[in-house]
C-alpha cells in the first residue's frame, strides 16, 4: 500500500518499535499507521495553535486518536507536540479554503479505513476593517474557509455518520454570531452563518444517533486578532481567554450532546447570553465600538 501524500501520521506507540527509538519525529509507515485500535477517531480542523490546538489536547488526553489539519506548517510541529498524550496522531497540511483542499482532507480521511467518532470543524479567519477598504479577495477566501469548507466537510463527515447512526459534531462559532458586528462585517456574518447552520443540523439530525454542537467563544487569547489587523482596536488590545479552557469547555459539550455551548470567562458567556435580547441596532453599534480602527487608543 502507498502512503498518501501529505498525511504524516505520528503515534507514541510507534516508539515502542527500535527503528523509531532514536528519532526525535517518529513517523509512521502508511501500513503501520492504519493498525487496529479501540481508540475513537476526531477529526480537528485548524489545529495548528489556538482553540483548534487545545481541542486536539482534549481528543488525545480522553481516548481518542486525532486528525489535526491546517495550512500552515506549524501543523506537523503541533503534532508532535501531542505525541505523548496517548494517542495516535495524524498531521494533514491542507489549505480548506480551496474546494480541492476539502476533496483531499476526505480523501485521506477515507484512506484511514476507520470510522469518525467526532468532527470538530474549527477552522476560520477573519478580516478587519472598514468593508469598503478591505481587498474583496481577502473576505472571499474568508468565506470560502469559514462557510464553503466548513458546508462541504459537514456533508461528507455527516453523511457518513448518520450511516452508521452514531457521531458527534462541533461547530466553532463565535459570540459574535449573535449581534451584527461592524468592522468585521464579513467574518461576524460568517460566524452568523456557521451558528445558525450547526443548529438547523443539530435538528434536522435529532432522530439520529448523531449531535450537533456548537462553540461560540468570545475573545479568546490566540493569533487570530494579529492575523485579522485588529490590534490597533479596543477588542485586539483587551483581555481574552484562555483557549485551553475554550476547548475544554466545548469538548465537555459535545461529548454531552449539548446544542451550544458559550465558551470562556464569565464575561464572555455573558456577552454571549446578552446577544440573545440586544436589538440589532445596538449590537452593531457595541461591536462597533470595540471592532472600530483606532479604538485601542481612544
Amino acid at each position: 500500500m502507498c502512503p498518501v501524500p501529505g498525511l504524516f501520521p505520528v503515534s507514541a506507540l510507534s516508539l515502542r518499535s527500535s527503528p523509531y527509538e532514536n528519532r526525535q519525529h517518529a513517523y509512521l509507515s502508511w501500513e503501520d499507521s492504519v493498525m487496529e485500535t479501540d481508540r475513537p477517531l476526531a477529526l480537528i480542523t485548524g489545529a495548528s495553535s489556538g482553540i483548534g490546538y487545545e481541542l486536539a489536547k482534549q481528543f488525545l488526553s480522553n481516548g481518542f486518536d486525532a486528525l489535526l489539519v491546517a495550512e500552515d506548517a506549524e501543523i506537523t510541529t503541533a503534532a508532535n507536540s501531542l505525541q505523548d498524550l496517548g494517542g495516535q496522531v495524524y498531521a494533514e497540511r491542507i489549505d480548506l479554503s480551496e474546494r480541492e483542499g476539502v476533496d483531499r482532507l476526505y480523501s485521506s480521511l477515507t484512506a484511514l479505513k476507520r470510522p469518525l467518532e467526532a468532527a470538530a470543524l474549527n477552522a476560520g479567519i477573519g478580516a478587519g476593517g472598514p468593508f469598503l477598504e478591505n481587498r474583496l479577495e481577502d473576505e472571499l477566501r474568508l468565506i470560502d474557509l469559514n462557510v464553503v469548507s466548513t458546508v462541504a466537510l459537514a456533508k461528507r463527515v455527516a453523511t457518513d455518520m448518520v450511516a452508521r447512526n452514531h457521531g458527534r459534531i462541533l461547530f466553532t462559532s463565535s459570540v459574535v454570531a449573535r449581534m451584527p458586528s461592524p468592522f468585521q462585517a464579513v467574518y461576524g456574518a460568517s460566524k452568523a452563518f456557521v451558528q445558525s447552520f450547526g443548529q438547523a443540523l443539530r435538528n434536522e439530525l435529532k432522530d439520529t444517533g448523531v449531535t450537533v454542537t456548537t462553540l461560540l467563544p468570545g475573545p479568546t487569547d490566540t493569533e487570530f486578532f494579529e492575523r485579522a489587523d485588529l490590534m490597533d482596536t479596543r477588542l485586539g488590545t483587551s483581555k481574552k481567554d484562555d483557549p485551553a479552557l475554550v476547548a475544554e469547555q466545548g469538548f465537555k459539550g459535545l461529548m454531552e450532546g449539548e446544542g451550544n455551548v458559550l465558551g470562556g470567562s464569565l464575561k464572555s458567556r455573558a456577552m454571549g447570553m446578552s446577544g440573545n435580547v440586544t436589538p440589532d441596532a445596538a449590537g452593531a453599534e457595541m461591536n462597533r465600538k470595540l471592532n472600530e480602527p483606532g479604538s485601542a487608543h481612544s
